[in-house]
């Protein structure tokens, strides 16, 4: 046990003594080290600088040839430029040069001409003296003979030929006026004729009366409802009255307003459908059927709009235009008719040359007043003026509105355009219902007067009834009866039948020969 002691101190003690030894070994043995290393490392850093400054020491010569050579390239440039700038001066020198020359030439010859000119004028002037002398000796002789003086002489002359340049210029003036005259009517017929066959338009005459078609004729009594109130709630509500007479399964609805009458038949028809006939329902679907209605209104006049291609408008007008969808003139439904005025009213413009857009407008407005002639005094024409003027249309627009009746004197050349333009859309057959029997009757009529005639064998009215094609039985009627039996035919219509304008009478007479090659 006391030996294992002295072992373990014996060897603390060693550990304790060679401890720092070791240590101070290791630090000495750590620095050599190091400073081998810091020595290396200094070493190789040189070699860098070194490699370095050669490095740049080749990249400067590098350079240094390639900015002599740049040097060199541009003088190289610079000593052609200045070669070719010589040489182009030479050239423009020489050129100078031999402009000068030829002007000098050019003086040279000017100066003789002068000289030449000036002779002349001299010789002129000589040879001017002499007629002059002349022109005397003679006047003087002249007037020795007729006994006049020379004022006398131009009095009398100027007299005579006064009187024959009037005559002859009334003569001319006349046959220009008549010549003006047929090229303008025949011009007016063929603008009209082209502008009525590019608007070509169809016309449906409307009625003053809407008929419902019911279900059955039970509806009937559950429209009248008890005690009628359903039909008096109806009719007070809509303003149209309902007829319910012995024809099965329809009501008649008649009002002079066809807005009123449209706003009824939609409102009839809903509550056919839903079946639900009340007053209190009538009364709602009658709301619903006049907003219906406005909205309908308004959609017309935009696409009146759009389709004369008319932009602008006030959006009363519109409304208004919209409203015209719902009112006739003899049967004949009045937007369209204003639509169709507006594109005549812009074809004929066009020919003239005159504004297309305001003959449009004019044409698409000239009826606006219709809209409220039956709310308004006054005529439609003197209504359509205020409202216009209301919503600040142009001078020519409401000119046009005013003289399209002809109520006033026509000032411009789109008012007349638009008056012949509204003639043409009310006459054209079948646009109105008056218009349409009178010329049924007239055409039947003119047909029946020339069918009367001895050896007509076929006739056909055309064109509107302005003309009468007679085919004639060449057995019976000759060449030379011809002129007298036209005559005749002309004459009978002329005491029978009352017409626009004139008629054409047209006899054709044929003759045929034939054979067979046997």
């Amino acid at each position: 046990m006391t030996t294992f002691i002295y072992c373990a101190i014996t060897f603390l003690v060693t550990l304790i003594v060679a401890g720092p030894a070791a240590f101070l070994i290791g630090s000495a043995h750590r620095k050599k080290v190091a400073e081998a290393e810091i020595g290396s490392a200094e070493d190789q850093a040189k070699k860098i600088v070194n490699e370095a400054y050669k490095s740049a020491e080749a990249k400067k010569k590098e350079l240094l040839i390639e900015a002599k050579e740049e040097v060199h390239k541009l003088r190289t440039e610079a000593d052609r430029d200045i070669k070719d700038r010589r040489a182009e001066v030479s050239r423009q020198e020489r050129r100078i040069q031999q402009k000068e020359e030829s002007l000098d030439r050019k003086l040279d010859n000017l100066e003789k001409k002068e000289e030449a000119i000036q002779q002349k004028h001299v010789q002129i002037e000589e040879q001017l003296a002499e007629t002059e002398k002349l022109k005397k000796n003679q006047i003087d002789q002249l007037e020795r003979i007729s006994g006049l003086t020379v004022s006398q002489a131009k009095e009398q002359l100027l007299e005579s030929l006064e009187g024959e340049l009037t005559h002859e210029k009334a003569v001319k003036i006349a046959n220009f006026e008549q010549q003006l005259k047929d090229e303008a009517e025949d011009k007016a017929r063929e603008m009209i004729s082209m502008a009525i066959s590019r608007c070509a338009a169809d016309h449906v005459s409307e009625a003053t009366v809407s008929v419902v078609t019911l279900p059955s004729d039970e509806m009937k009594g559950r429209i009248i409802g008890r005690e009628g109130r359903n039909i008096r709630a109806l009719e007070t509500l809509t303003g149209v009255d309902l007829i319910i007479d012995d024809t099965p399964e329809a009501i008649t609805l008649s009002s002079f307003d066809p807005v009123r009458r449209e706003i009824a038949r939609i409102s009839l028809e809903r509550l056919i459908t839903d079946g639900r006939i009340h007053p209190a329902r009538i009364e709602e679907t009658v709301e619903k059927a006049t907003r219906e209605v406005e909205a309908r209104i308004k959609a017309e006049g935009e696409r009146a709009m759009m389709e004369t291609n008319v932009h602008g408008l006030h959006h009363e007008l519109v409304k208004l235009l919209g409203r015209l969808r719902y009112r006739t003139s003899y049967g004949q439904n009045v937007l369209d008719h204003s639509i169709e005025v507006a594109h005549l009213a812009g074809m004929m413009a066009a020919e003239l040359g005159v504004d297309v857009t305001t003959a449009k407008r004019a044409g698409l407005l000239h009826d606006i007043g219709k809209a409220l002639s039956h709310e308004i005094e006054g005529s439609h024409v003197q209504i359509g003026m205020d409202v216009c003027r209301k919503y600040k249309e142009n001078a020519q627009v409401l000119h046009a509105i005013e003289a399209h009746h002809g109520d006033v004197e026509t000032k411009t050349v789109i008012a007349a355009l638009v008056q012949a333009a509204d003639a043409i859309s009310a006459a054209r057959p079948g646009a109105r219902r008056e218009n349409l029997e009178n010329y049924i009757k007239r055409v039947e009529k003119l047909e029946e007067i020339a069918a009367s005639f001895d050896g007509v064998e076929k006739c056909y009215a055309i064109q509107a009834g302005r003309e009468i094609r007679i085919l004639v039985k060449p057995d019976v009627i000759r060449d030379d009866e011809m002129v007298i039996a036209a005559r005749e035919i002309a004459k009978r219509i002329e005491s029978e039948l009352e017409y626009p304008g004139q008629i054409k009478v047209n006899m054709i007479r044929e003759s045929r020969a034939i054979d067979y090659a046997k």
